[in-house]
């Protein structure tokens, strides 16, 4: 399995931060790829070593998620696991549970740790979690402790420095919408008559007095506002919602049905059966909107979701992002047939985009081509090194103001910039029929490929002992990245980047044998070319069946 260039980037900047603090953070967003990245560079830190590593987190389902995805990158490696059924130190690299092991006994059979890495490190600092990295230090003061989280500042203020004194590098949501990892936010903000009275609301601790924003938007005409606001400009979406309270949730919830449009309510007071049962209905379509309060910001994704709804205002910019992000994820069509998503539209009916900056605002659309050496800056209020492009400490949260302290100048206006992936890519796209409407990569293993139909792209792969298959449809960028991320799936570092030498060599004479006689005449043509051609033919069968059922699909629901 190959990284992206990116992802190598960020490995290779952990890893040397690690050598030289003997800790690093690592921030990442959803989409960006967080567990391959975290596994490459523990498979790096302990290779053929007899040091031992511990990967931390804290939900089963990351545990399971964090291991199944560190044995696809590390096959070599031995694995166990230390959670509420089992507790093995055996293998090489242990995925352990933080509930489970903080307990005095687990920690007592805990052995010496040459590596200690924190998945959502932004737990880092709970007591939970100090208990482990204590102890770790403990029985090895030289072992190293390595975090990765999507969102570094905690609500509660509390930073990170007691135990991260870096960053090492941060990838920006900006990054992974011009690179086709994620869809562009469309954000709109819209006042109901209500903003002036928002502004007002007091904080409550750390964030907004909620019932307070409760009382302000949780009225009959405020919420017919929100769904007349939201049927013109994402009526045929599926959509999540963030309000202030149960009582405004529900109170939503009801609208929404009542007004013909299925909606579930989740919270964090219902049973886990029921929560369950009302996201699977959303899952599967049964229902359009799942309306929450401060349940689905973290650790949730239904990639379909295209709409994200925000009639609550947040103090914090990360809480923001979390929520905005939870519509940002692009779409495997296989796993969801006919479902086209080239954008996610965001309706902040709160001041949290005019309170931050809107989403788009936030992104770094200068020095986006991310080489050599990251760029740092000393954060004044905790002395830790962090990237240069940062608005906000990761460690202590100090906000840096925009154009000062060498943080990025805010933008006017969001201008996409595509990254070129074709440039990137450590595989040779071949433009086939020379009007860049069919792109062909080839690897040893397996092979993707990027095809234009009626105004949409699609993009198919498929390889030794695999079936040709849909992998995205959609924008150019989105297809195009999702084909190269199947081709890093299936190859190697001996079977990929462009400058082999057989890229450049003629045809062999069986590939000419099958090639058409135009393709013959083309003296200009090289045997990778031809290897690409020659891929297009014998699969345009099912390339052809998978576009055209794709294209039918996609044009049938948007009729």
């Amino acid at each position: 399995m190959l990284l992206r260039p990116r992802q190598k980037l960020f490995v290779e900047r952990s890893l040397r931060a690690l050598d030289e603090h003997g800790n690093t953070l690592g921030v990442a967003p959803t989409g960006a790829g967080k567990t391959i990245m975290l596994s490459a560079a523990v498979g790096e830190q302990i290779g053929s070593t007899a040091a031992k590593a511990a990967v931390l987190a804290h939900r089963d389902e990351l545990t399971v998620q964090n291991r199944a995805k560190f044995r696809r990158v590390n096959p070599g490696l031995t694995t166990s696991v230390v959670d509420a059924s089992e507790k093995s130190w055996a293998g090489q690299v242990t995925f352990a549970m933080v509930p489970t092991l903080a307990r005095p006994a687990n920690l007592d059979a805990m052995p010496p740790l040459d590596l200690l890495v924190i998945d959502e490190a932004q737990h880092a600092v709970a007591d939970s979690y100090q208990r482990i990295v204590d102890r770790a230090k403990r029985r090895n003061p030289a072992c190293r402790i390595y975090g990765v989280t999507a969102t570094p500042n905690r609500g509660d203020r509390k930073g990170l420095r007691a135990v991260f004194s870096n960053v090492a590098d941060q990838i920006r949501l900006g990054e992974l919408i011009r690179s086709g990892h994620l869809v562009p936010p469309r954000t709109f903000v819209v006042d109901v008559g209500v903003q002036d009275e928002l502004r007002a609301v007091r904080r409550a601790g750390d964030d907004f007095d909620m019932a307070e924003v409760s009382r302000v938007m949780n009225t009959a005409p405020v919420t017919d506002a929100v769904i007349a606001h939201w049927r013109e400009k994402a009526g045929d979406r599926q959509t999540v919602v963030f309000c202030s309270t149960v009582e405004h949730a529900t109170a939503v919830t009801a609208a929404f049905n009542a007004s013909g449009v299925p909606a579930v309510l989740v919270t964090g007071e219902m049973p886990d059966g029921e929560r369950r049962a009302a996201l699977a209905a959303y899952a599967a379509g049964r229902t359009q909107i799942v309306v929450n309060v401060a349940v689905l910001t973290e650790g949730w994704d239904h990639p379909p979701t295209s709409c994200v709804v925000l009639l609550r205002p947040s103090s914090f910019k990360c809480t923001m992002i979390q929520m905005v992000g939870r519509g940002l994820r692009t779409v495997n069509p296989e796993e969801y047939p006919g479902v086209v998503k080239t954008d996610c539209i965001v309706l902040d009916f709160g001041t949290s985009s005019l309170l931050h900056g809107s989403l788009e605002q936030d992104v770094d659309l200068d020095g986006h081509v991310a080489e050599g050496a990251p760029p740092t800056k000393t954060c004044p209020s905790c002395d830790a090194s962090i990237p240069l492009a940062a608005s906000e400490c990761p460690l202590c949260g100090h906000a840096f103001d925009a154009g000062g302290d060498g943080a990025a100048a805010p933008l006017s206006d969001f201008v996409m910039t595509e990254i070129d992936l074709l440039r990137r890519s450590s595989f040779e796209w071949c433009d086939l029929f020379g009007d860049d409407a069919a792109l062909v990569a080839n690897g040893f293993h397996g092979w993707g490929g990027i095809f234009f139909l009626n105004g949409r792209w699609h993009a198919v792969g498929g390889g030794k002992g695999e079936r040709t298959r849909l992998l995205a449809v959609g924008e150019r960028l989105v297809c195009l990245a999702a084909a190269d991320d199947w081709l890093n799936e299936q190859e190697t570092d001996e079977s990929a980047h462009k400058s082999k030498a057989w890229l450049r060599q003629p045809p062999t004479d069986k590939q000419l044998a099958h090639l058409p006689p135009t393709a013959r005449a083309d003296f200009g043509l090289t045997r990778y070319q031809a290897s690409a051609l020659l891929t297009f033919q014998f699969n345009r069968s099912a390339i052809r069946r998978l576009v055209m059922a794709a294209d039918g699909a996609g044009l049938e629901q948007a009729a």
